[in-house]
């Protein structure tokens, strides 16, 4: 009998053991207290991710009680709570590399420490390391309207900055985030854009040119790539690029050739898109000047006289609109053009 309950003993301890050590078994899933939760925001080019879990506040005191004044927390629940970076980053002005970072923080009641730590694995802050700190920033909680559970988020986006915002109770932890995005994508022409299939047509040259004149960032180099672009074949948009860029850096002696030039060799949809160009810049008679030049130059189209009708309505020509609508109804074949230019010269005409 000694032998039987000894074995019945040792069965128990091995039943009531193998939950623990059977992981690779099926578990429960059930709802966690604190939910995981997933943010992600692209800034400019850069992309960030935060990785948290939500903790409520279900009624309790929250700071400087469950989260105390002057400790280092997880800024969230469970697991670190992580940032990742495509990108590097200025965080409040100082400079971080691209990466994942275990955030942390110390509240305080007048100032907040926000920490980025090298790792990004442990559980919690509890095997925080401040040796492992990438960068420390000092910041100012702000008081907020009530949130249940912790939240982050992200506000004040421009193309190259952004705020990322730990929201909780009625406080707001405010980061401040700034991308070198002109930067990040001229280093992204010159390294990959340029080097690749781009680097063997006009349009490539043309493309990284304009980029740098919409944004007034590196013109000199722009005038060069501009000139590639010529050099495989001259056109319409490459010679107006290049005389923007010129017009821009102050060199204004070969604009006016260049623009010349440039309308010798424009075609039908070059000259529709600069009139429209000019009309969206409020520059409507310059607008009206090119729908003409449109419409002498391809007498046959039945857009360019839509397109010079649009200008002329725009600019309180009632009459010159209707005649140039007719015009395009002559000449359009669609359906729905047809339709919507009857409808316009019968608004026009009961005006």
């Amino acid at each position: 009998m000694k032998t039987i309950f000894r074995c019945l003993a040792a069965a128990s301890l091995v039943f009531l053991a193998a939950p623990h050590g059977a992981r690779s078994q099926a578990e429960i899933t059930a709802p966690e207290a604190s939910p995981k939760a997933l943010l992600t925001q692209t800034v400019g080019i850069a992309d960030i991710q935060v990785s948290y879990h939500r903790p409520g506040v279900k009624g309790r005191p929250i700071w400087g009680a469950l989260v105390p004044w002057g400790e280092v927390w997880r800024a969230g629940a469970n697991e670190n709570t992580t940032v990742t970076f495509s990108q590097p980053v200025s965080v409040a002005g100082k400079p971080l590399a691209a990466g994942t970072y275990g955030l942390h923080m110390i509240p305080g009641k007048e100032e907040w420490t926000v920490i980025f730590s090298r790792n990004a694995t442990s559980w919690g802050s509890y095997f925080y390391k401040e040796t492992e700190d990438a960068l420390r920033i000092k910041v100012r909680a702000q008081p907020a309207p009530m949130m249940e559970w912790l939240q982050y988020e992200f506000s004040d986006l421009t193309d190259s900055t952004a705020t990322l915002a730990l929201r909780w109770e009625k406080l707001e932890v405010p980061v401040s985030l700034a991308f070198d995005t002109r930067g990040l994508v001229l280093s992204g022409i010159r390294d990959v854009y340029l080097r690749g299939s781009a680097g063997f047509t006009w349009q490539g040259f043309y493309s990284a040119a304009q980029y740098c004149l919409r944004n007034s960032v590196n013109l000199q180099e722009a005038l060069t790539w501009a000139d590639r672009s010529i050099a495989m074949d001259e056109n319409f948009s490459n010679l107006r690029v290049k005389a923007s860029i010129l017009e821009k850096l102050g060199s204004l002696k070969d604009v006016p050739a260049l623009r010349e030039r440039s309308m010798e060799l424009a075609t039908e949809s070059d000259l529709n898109l600069l009139g429209y160009t000019c009309l969206q810049d409020g520059r409507t008679k310059e607008a009206i000047a090119v729908f003409e030049k449109n419409a002498r130059a391809h007498p046959a189209s039945w857009n360019v006289y839509d397109s010079l009708a649009e200008g002329l309505e725009k600019s309180g020509d009632v009459k010159g609109a209707i005649a140039n609508y007719s015009k395009a109804l002559s000449l359009v074949g669609d359906d729905a053009n047809r339709k919507r230019i009857t409808d316009t010269i019968a608004k026009l005409k009961a005006r």
